[in-house]
């Protein structure tokens, strides 16, 4: 018996770049994911960048995990070792779940483009108040590998044998039984 094909269903994303220096104007990572993203049938649902402060990446995140119409948070930027490179401090900490198969897949693909040099980059990502978080370095060329190798099938419903969006709607269910994680 043959099956009904799924249909697209587009999400909400929003894109934060972190950087002391980027405006909206030169921000060619944080352009590559909007553009994918629309590219791909989403909702470009908001697009900012906040400077290499902890608070400030970890408020932003914070409030677009409460919006309804915001499902997936894309961050791009301070995933390396210097002393300004604080994404993964600031959010980590806020995970209630932890995406490790998502850096592993990550650092696969950017092994491929260039080498041992992947290791500097600190890629991560979770569920904030049940809304997914990809923390990306900060170079349009690590946004097109983790959008093209993993985030465009993930985010797409009609990716088997499965994938982010059918599982959207049970991430706060520790919330729903009254159960804090």
């Amino acid at each position: 018996m043959a099956t009904e094909p799924r249909p697209f269903i587009p999400v909400g994303i929003a894109v934060l770049t972190v950087s002391d220096t980027r405006t909206l104007a030169d921000d060619r990572s944080g352009q590559t994911l909007a553009d994918r993203i629309v590219e791909a049938g989403h909702v470009l649902a908001d697009r900012s960048i906040v400077t290499d402060d902890k608070e400030k990446i970890r408020e932003k995140v914070l409030a677009w995990s409460r919006e309804d119409k915001i499902d997936v948070v894309i961050t791009t930027g301070g995933t390396g070792f210097t002393g300004r490179d604080v994404t993964p401090e600031a959010l980590e900490p806020i995970f209630e779940k932890r995406m490790d198969g998502f850096s592993e897949v990550f650092h696969r693909i950017s092994y491929d483009k260039i080498g041992t040099s992947t290791i500097q980059s600190r890629a991560t990502g979770g569920v904030v108040n049940a809304t997914f978080v990809f923390v990306l370095p900060g170079s349009p060329g690590a946004c097109r590998d983790a959008w093209d190798g993993i985030l465009k099938a993930q985010l797409d419903y009609r990716h088997m044998p499965c994938n982010f969006v059918e599982i959207m709607p049970r991430l706060d269910e520790h919330l729903k039984r009254g159960v804090s994680a």
